[in-house]
């Protein structure tokens, strides 16, 4: 499954660094670990200011889950920094001793196993991690272990030449918005989380406008021009 060579990667660094937006690379590094792993959800958890948590490019809520956690906790794959430079694996979580709070609470939504490794730029500073989650036990081999390892310094090189500081808080503030515009849709039109994402998305493409003014657009007016005829969504009274 990871029979990757040098020429292997080098293109795999290419393809990563030509993604045309920073919230594209990390999209394309998180769906190439998922894949390669046959992992069931992953996601790359940024340090931020006073040590929070900013998940980016998560494959399913549940990750941002598991890193809120990880920050109300103060313990968790991220906040560990006994492990420098190194890959962290966990079959059972339910026999976890490094993080005894966080490992129960992620197995009581269902994650069982993880295989966690560091982002550093090229001057060593730690950026975050990226993470990968099973909801069936895996034992890991030393080729996942590896490949992580490997693919880890090219997905963080690709990271820092995708975000300078200011292009990462432009992502970051950019998921806070489409976080607030899906708030707004859910309570609105008692929709899910995945539905009111759904929503947004399908209206940045029938519109020809980007997510991030979408969202923008929902969080400063409260609503969207002709939102319920585009979208299909269920008529509101707005008069009840």
């Amino acid at each position: 499954m990871h029979d990757h060579d040098a020429l292997d990667f080098a293109e795999l660094a290419a393809s990563l660094q030509a993604a045309p937006t920073p919230t594209e690379t990390a999209e394309d590094i998180v769906g190439y670990v998922r894949a390669q792993l046959d992992a069931d959800h992953a996601g790359i958890s940024v340090i931020r200011h006073r040590q929070r948590l900013e998940t980016i490019a998560p494959t399913d809520p549940l990750v941002e889950h598991l890193d809120q956690l990880q920050h109300e906790l103060g313990e968790g794959p991220t906040y560990d920094t006994a492990w420098p430079g190194h890959t962290l694996t966990r079959s059972d979580l339910a026999d976890d001793e490094r993080w005894p709070t966080w490992a129960r609470e992620a197995t009581a939504v269902g994650v069982i196993s993880l295989l966690s490794t560091e982002l550093t730029t090229v001057r060593g500073r730690r950026i975050g991690t990226i993470t990968a989650y099973w909801t069936q036990r895996r034992d890991f081999t030393q080729d996942d272990i590896a490949f992580m390892a490997i693919f880890a310094r090219h997905a963080a090189l690709a990271l820092a030449n995708s975000w300078n500081e200011d292009g990462l808080n432009t992502a970051l503030d950019t998921r806070k918005l489409i976080g607030q515009a899906q708030g707004i849709l859910m309570e609105r039109y008692d929709l899910d989380a995945d539905q009111a994402f759904e929503v947004l998305r399908r209206y940045s493409q029938d519109h020809n406008i980007k997510l991030r003014d979408v969202a923008t657009h929902l969080t400063t007016t409260r609503q969207l021009p002709t939102i319920t005829t585009t979208l299909r969504l269920p008529a509101v009274d707005e008069t009840a």
